[in-house]
């Protein structure tokens, strides 16, 4: 058994996946495996890829599998990881050469199940950091975790136990994946230092917007039958319920009004609303929308009539755009 599993899929990402990977092997923490997944390439990764495993013989496993999409990559590999801990890197990202001595050194010391650090969204113009805080109990873990799966470190037996997989042909996979985990989790520990550089592409799936947007609900609603099927939903409704809120209300509609295609941005919209509206009827009860800050009160605004002004309003973001490309 190595200390931490490091699970890499990969996709036609030839022009990032060297960085990301030479990015794990120089890690400070020499006792780690490095699992690259092959998830039905057709650009020149494989080969780059295939230097690594040459150089690398004994740290690197090497999977190849035919194209399912992220989380099915992901899950492919779980079985093959042998580490203490396990971890996922996204091969278009890159991280600190310290990152995993310090998050296992942590998580020895603290005996947690899950060790998260900070990061970086790395735009072409600029690089924003993200912070989180230490959760007071699962609750607080539910209201404000940062859902992401490549910011920490689990448990492997944490892990296999559960039984918690990623959601294969869903976008937002992570988001499904890390809220049924928390029940799970008994302990986790935040080390206060930005060791992954979140790049964003502006062709990568998860920034073009589509109807595939409207995944979000199904991958909301999948948390809510895992609670209520575990016997945890009355006992977590109220966090429950407020962040199937904030995702459609928030990060998700932004995404929603920047779809195209008028008649299938009104029905994604009008989709995201009924839903929240038949699932939580009272959502705009919930005590922690009645907190007071700015984002809830953006959301306690929202009615029919607003939904139908901020899709015009992401309409001429749209123009605006292509305006742009076009002419500057």
């Amino acid at each position: 058994m190595c200390k931490v599993s490091v699970i890499v899929p990969f996709y036609n990402v030839e022009e990032y996946i060297e960085r990301s990977i030479k990015s794990v092997v120089e890690q400070t923490l020499k006792d780690i495996e490095i699992i690259l997944v092959n998830d039905g390439s057709k650009d020149g990764s494989e080969e780059i890829a295939q230097k690594y495993i040459n150089m690398y013989p004994n740290k690197i496993k090497y999977l190849k599998k035919k194209n399912g999409g992220l989380a099915d990559a992901r899950n492919y590999a779980i079985p093959y990881a042998t580490g203490e801990y396990i971890a996922f890197l996204d091969s278009d990202d890159y991280i600190e050469e310290d990152m995993y001595k310090e998050m296992y050194e942590t998580a020895k010391l603290d005996n947690a199940d899950v060790v998260e650090c900070d990061y970086f969204w790395e735009y072409p113009e600029e690089t924003i950091r993200s912070s989180g805080k230490q959760y007071k109990d699962k609750h607080d873990m539910l209201v404000n975790s940062r859902v992401v799966a490549w910011n920490k470190l689990i448990k492997r037996d944490v892990l296999i136990n559960s039984g918690v997989e990623f959601s294969v042909g869903l976008r937002y996979e992570d988001v499904e994946f890390f809220y049924k985990l928390i029940p799970f989790i008994n302990s986790i520990s935040i080390v206060k230092k930005p060791f992954v550089h979140y790049v964003q592409r502006e062709s990568s799936i998860s920034n073009v917007q589509n109807e595939k947007t409207a995944d979000i609900i199904k991958i909301l609603n999948n948390v809510i039958d895992y609670y209520k099927e575990k016997n945890l939903f009355e006992e977590y409704k109220v966090d429950l319920e407020y962040i199937y809120s904030r995702y459609i209300l928030c990060s998700s509609l932004l995404r929603m009004v920047m779809i195209e295609d008028k008649n299938k941005r009104g029905k994604v919209i009008n989709y995201a609303w009924d839903s929240l509206n038949k699932k939580f009827p009272n959502w705009k009860k919930n005590p922690y929308i009645k907190e007071k800050n700015q984002k809830n009160y953006y959301m306690l605004s929202i009615t029919p009539q607003t939904l139908k002004i901020y899709s015009k309003l992401g309409r001429i973001r749209i123009i605006r755009k292509k305006i742009q490309e076009k002419f500057i």
